[in-house]
């Protein structure tokens, strides 16, 4: 599978008047800032997007993006097997924070969500000291902690994360009723702005 064309904070800052840029972190995520009219459609529901996605790539370019850049190459990767164009923001929000670029957050949002990142490390250390403590009571229970030490290493070798996949279920974490439908309808109407420079052209 080809890697999905990259962007890094200074090139989708020079472009980001004629890009539409897709956010597919989680809504709680996404509340805690987000590129400048980013749209929120979780990676878990991509595939329930895909039609109203590849109509916008016929208008304009995609740009994908998530906290760091993994989930969002995924995202393009999975787009691309739908045949839809797209690319990720190397480093995701961070990148672009990093860069001093401004986050946006959605009018009235008061989710404190922690990112996807920072819950997986709260909970796989959860696990991993809940198994030390039981473990003395009952060596069995210091199972849990070499699968967590194995799911990590698992993890890192593919770059993907099933702790995150299970967390984003949770319910602070999903898109309140009529989330997802608003967003899609946005993205039906978002045109980008100014002349394109179409992905083939891009390094």
């Amino acid at each position: 599978m080809a890697h999905p064309r990259t962007l890094d904070a200074h090139q989708a800052s020079s472009r980001l008047h004629e890009l539409i840029v897709l956010d597919v972190r989680t809504p709680g995520e996404y509340a805690t800032g987000h590129l400048p009219g980013a749209l929120n459609i979780p990676l878990d529901r991509l595939t329930r997007a895909l039609p109203d996605i590849r109509a916008a790539a016929a208008r304009g370019d995609i740009l994908v993006v998530c906290a760091s850049g993994a989930r969002s190459e995924n995202a393009c990767n999975t787009l691309a097997d739908n045949g839809i164009t797209t690319a990720t923001l190397t480093g995701g929000t961070g990148a672009w924070a990093a860069g001093g670029h401004t986050l946006h957050h959605p009018q009235g949002a008061t989710r404190t969500t922690w990112s996807m990142e920072r819950q997986v490390r709260l909970s796989a250390g959860a696990v991993v000291l809940t198994g030390l403590a039981l473990g003395r009571l009952r060596p069995a229970f210091r199972l849990a902690c070499a699968g967590v030490a194995g799911g990590l290493v698992f993890s890192s070798l593919t770059d993907t994360c099933g702790m995150a996949a299970l967390l984003a279920k949770l319910p602070h974490n999903r898109p309140r009723q009529g989330d997802l439908e608003a967003t899609l309808a946005a993205l039906r109407n978002r045109r980008p702005q100014g002349e394109d420079t179409p992905w083939g052209t891009m390094g």
